[in-house]
């Protein structure tokens, strides 16, 4: 027999015990207190079942995929469950069809970088502060391939202009890197920085880096419709077209300093270990998932090959 009592209190246990582990779990714990609660209005008493499990991810109607995700996250925590509740029911994997997806990104060229960052300048209000921050944060995502809540949690200690890094705290893992930077980002952050502290006056170290016009911290979700308002404005929305996201900046990035390791000669096999660690990365493999075989990159890795082809060639020759 188990101590729980409802499907509440199987879930904070379930939390709690892999937040201890380091995992934030932010999204997934919304989702599971969504299904605990719809377990409640629908009178389930007892160990998770699978009736129970596909009933509650068939409620996200928007697409397959998000269904099979809704049925993964409450199928993690059944295997959570049966440790303690041998009666709990594990759906099987991929019941739904699967819960993960690639989605093609959109690698933004570098006239696509300029237009947007040209556009941010034109946002409303004009003499204020968000227009100063769209732009300083969507170059900085490009210019560093940051994650945009590592960005958006920067403070203004955080951020050490004279020695040209950032000090990314509290990541994905809950570890902390440091980012290098270039110095025309340096400078960029810093232009940021002196308008930012004119428009609202701060010598905290704690104060956030990235502000609103209400001199509150700007949010993902201020990013996020302000990011919506530029692709309207260039025109970037399509019909029957995925338009470009924020998080294909960071695609963008791991991809343009793949092709620029390339044309520099550099060994791509050894650096794709200082591109994960720069990008924050547990593991290289999660490094290759940014990677994207657009033409000029395939081009150069063409020409690689048929030049160590050739050589191969040669030797055998001999």
């Amino acid at each position: 027999m188990s101590h729980w009592i409802n499907m509440h209190e199987r879930v904070e246990d379930y939390l709690t015990a892999r937040r201890r582990l380091g995992y934030k779990l932010q999204i997934e714990g919304q989702e599971l207190h969504r299904f605990a609660r719809f377990a409640e209005q629908h009178g389930h008493s007892g160990a998770l079942t699978i009736e129970l499990a596909v009933a509650w991810a068939n409620t996200a109607t928007s697409s397959d995929l998000y269904r099979a995700r809704h049925l993964e996250t409450v199928r993690v925590l059944a295997k959570y469950c049966a440790l303690f509740e041998p009666e709990t029911e594990i759906p099987p994997s991929r019941l739904l069809g699967p819960a993960h997806r690639r989605m093609s990104p959109h690698i933004y060229t570098m006239q696509e970088i300029a237009k947007l960052l040209d556009a941010a300048v034109e946002l409303k209000p004009q003499d204020g502060l968000r227009p100063a921050t769209m732009r300083c944060l969507l170059g900085l995502l490009y210019a560093t391939g940051m994650r945009i809540s590592e960005a958006l949690h920067l403070k203004c200690g955080d951020v050490d202009f004279e020695q040209g890094i950032i000090i990314v705290k509290e990541t994905k893992f809950r570890k902390c890197r440091y980012v290098p930077l270039h110095p025309t980002t340096v400078q960029a952050l810093d232009d940021y920085a002196r308008f930012r502290d004119r428009q609202m006056p701060t010598t905290s170290a704690a104060a956030p880096f990235f502000l609103s016009d209400n001199g509150k911290p700007f949010n993902y979700r201020q990013g996020l419709h302000a990011f919506q308002s530029l692709r309207r404005q260039i025109d970037w929305e399509s019909p029957g077209r995925r338009p470009p996201r924020v998080h294909d900046l960071r695609h963008t990035f791991a991809c343009h300093r793949l092709l620029a390791w390339y044309e520099e000669g550099v060994d791509v096999n050894k650096a794709i270990l200082l591109l994960s660690v720069y990008l924050g990365h547990s593991k290289a493999t999660d490094t290759y998932w940014y990677l994207t075989g657009i033409p000029s990159l395939m081009d150069l890795a063409a020409k690689r090959f048929e030049s160590s082809a050739s050589k191969g060639q040669e030797v055998s020759h001999e």
